[in-house]
């Protein structure tokens, strides 16, 4: 999918709108999968869609994962969920307190310690549209990474519906 990879990143500006007194934001914006998550979201707005739903697997504070959002919020996005699982109770406590703080009302965040492998089987039933990801990507997470989300974001990969490319 790098062809799909590099046609979302020409259609989408990848600063985020009103973001930058996000808490972590310039961080955030900074990280290797952010291009692609905003070409991701300019892509599905293009398609006419409304609503989104984001996993940010393996989280930590959170800050990718609500800039995120805030990004998709300012695209046009008016029903959007996300949704940030990490291991740490130390991290989720400092996400929730972020989301806390940079509250929207079409903004739903979620923040849960558990582990990861467990969290990406529960998405299984109604997978995330997109699923971001850092870690590897093979073997028993491989297969619930392809089956948590149309389109997985890592830090070296994009993935669709269970191929994985190098990005």
């Amino acid at each position: 999918m790098i062809a799909l990879y590099q046609a979302l990143g020409a259609r989408s500006s990848t600063s985020p709108k009103k973001a930058s007194s996000l808490p972590g934001s310039r961080a955030a914006s900074h990280d290797p999968r952010w291009p692609a998550i905003c070409a991701a979201l300019a892509r599905l707005r293009e398609q006419g869609r409304h609503s989104i739903r984001m996993v940010d697997a393996d989280c930590g504070a959170g800050s990718l994962l609500i800039l995120a959002t805030h990004h998709a919020r300012a695209l046009g996005f008016t029903a959007i969920e996300g949704r940030g699982i990490d291991g740490s109770p130390t991290l989720i406590g400092r996400a929730r307190a972020s989301a806390m703080r940079a509250g929207d009302p079409a903004i739903g965040l979620e923040f849960a310690v558990q582990d990861v492998l467990e969290a990406l089987r529960s998405e299984e039933e109604l997978p995330a549209d997109i699923l971001l990801w850092t870690g590897p990507h093979h073997g028993a997470v491989g297969t619930a990474l392809s089956r948590a989300a149309v389109l997985v974001i890592a830090d070296d990969v994009v993935t669709t519906r269970g191929r994985y490319d190098p990005a």
